[in-house]
């Protein structure tokens, strides 16, 4: 059993995987993306969600910021605190990536029949409901 899931998570990372190379983009990129499409974080809490050093996650916006897909915003009176939002472009991005990625995974799950299909999501969010974080991404 816990081979099918590992071997399930690397069908999973490959459709993200493929996906994200199509747009130029690495998996933790599009973690990111995912992180922020309904939700603007500090600085901070994406190191602790993303499980990044702080310059990683400095990087990891620089270069998103570069591409015109994020931007930071203070949201702290005196300046200190950091959030990052997508932009626009960012989130027109962020929302044809999902839609390549839930195509794909449809594709994936085609064989279940619609009932076990919902039997695997409700699997999946009592094993999620009891690891994820406040920021889980949101494809």
């Amino acid at each position: 059993m816990l081979d099918t899931l590992v071997l399930l998570s690397f069908s999973v990372q490959d459709v993200l995987a493929r996906v994200a190379a199509r747009y130029d983009v690495s998996v933790t990129q599009v973690r990111l993306f995912g992180t922020l499409r309904d939700r603007e974080p500090t600085m901070s809490d994406l190191k602790d969600h993303l499980a990044l050093e702080k310059s990683s996650v400095s990087g990891l916006i620089d270069r998103a910021e570069r591409r015109g897909l994020v931007v930071r915003t203070t949201g702290h009176p005196d300046g200190r605190t950091v959030h990052v939002r997508l932009t626009e472009q960012g989130a027109e991005l962020a929302a044809r990536f999902a839609g390549e990625v839930y195509a794909e995974l449809e594709t994936l799950l085609a064989p279940l029949s619609d009932r076990e299909q919902r039997r695997l999501s409700q699997l999946a969010d009592a094993i999620l409901a009891t690891q994820t974080s406040p920021l889980a991404p949101q494809l």
